[in-house]
């Protein structure tokens, strides 16, 4: 059986070509999104190609909602995880002391994707439409109404479905002509299986924080060479994957169920998904993006006041 959770374990000769530190490595856990992925490579490479052990750490991945992990962080029984900007900030104003420390998505990863015919070209004519999204909540919602606001729209121009994640199905089936779901998901699918669609991604429209590591202000303080091995280690194997896609996802087969040799749609997954990682300066959070987040959570009243974003997260700790 293909992988879900895995060690990386060096022999003492390897521990030496890895650079990793006298005494073995630390135990890590990393929460991650709440099923293997594809979309995970970059981390799934730092395991395979020792780029955390080469930083004197032994990952384990864990899955679970971004929510939980964020509350996990914040509460000291995690360390480190993955989560989105929005996150980052709805745990602040509950009083969770996370940080984020590296920025993983350059692009906020969200898209309207439309039957052309329906003629949506801009956010502006989605007006008066209907779309289906998995509910009002999380990545999706969060980037379709920062995309509504830069069309000129709000909620209520719309009409909004909580159809679950059957973006798909639902558009191929004429349910809903209009969705919402991942730009390296549902439009990559919808083309893969024919359908001529239009994309609207919310990342041309407007800079959102998206997802990356995060950490606790307590092991900040405490332990900040940890955290700068611990990014050190990601943005490594962010690089390999940009570098090398085909190598990437051969790794990812052993961490994801069922992923195929040769699976051309979960190889544009992957590609597309690329194109929201790269960067001239890898890691780097954009503090406009942090801005941009924080309006689009207080115009959606998710946050009740502004946060002080500077303790909201750091580039202190990428390269």
């Amino acid at each position: 059986m293909k992988k879900v959770l895995l060690l990386v374990l060096c022999a003492s000769l390897l521990l030496s070509a890895c650079g990793a530190r006298p005494g073995g490595l630390r135990q890590i856990q990393l929460a991650i999104g709440y099923i293997p992925n594809i979309q995970f490579a970059p981390i799934y490479t730092a395991i395979a190609n020792g780029r955390f052990a080469g930083e004197g750490l032994e990952v384990e991945i864990t899955h679970m909602d971004e929510n939980q992990a964020a509350a996990l962080v914040g509460a000291g029984d995690l360390q480190f995880a993955v989560v989105s900007g929005e996150q980052v900030l709805l745990a602040r104003s509950q009083g969770l002391p996370v940080v984020y420390v590296a920025a993983w998505y350059q692009q906020y990863p969200v898209s309207v994707a439309a039957l052309a015919e329906e003629g949506i070209n801009s956010p502006a004519d989605l007006r008066g439409k209907t779309i289906g999204l998995p509910g009002l909540y999380g990545a999706n919602y969060i980037g379709l109404r920062a995309l509504l606001h830069a069309g000129g729209l709000s909620e209520a121009d719309v009409t909004l479905e909580s159809i679950g994640y059957t973006q798909v199905e639902a558009l191929a089936a004429g349910r809903n002509p209009i969705v919402c779901g991942y730009t390296a998901n549902e439009p990559v699918q919808l083309r893969a299986r024919g359908y001529e669609i239009t994309e609207l991604r919310v990342a041309d429209y407007v800079q959102l924080a998206a997802n990356g590591i995060i950490t606790n202000e307590e092991t900040l303080r405490g332990n900040p060479e940890l955290v700068r091995r611990m990014v050190n280690g990601f943005l490594n194997g962010l690089l390999d994957a940009i570098a090398d896609p085909e190598a990437a996802y051969r790794v990812s087969m052993d961490f994801v169920e069922g992923l195929g040799a040769d699976d051309p749609i979960q190889m544009q997954v992957l590609e597309t998904s690329i194109e929201l990682w790269r960067a001239d300066r890898p890691g780097y959070s954009d503090p406009l993006a942090w801005e941009n987040m924080q309006a689009t959570l207080l115009d959606m009243g998710l946050l009740s006041e502004p946060l002080d974003l500077s303790q909201a997260f750091t580039n202190d700790f990428v390269p």
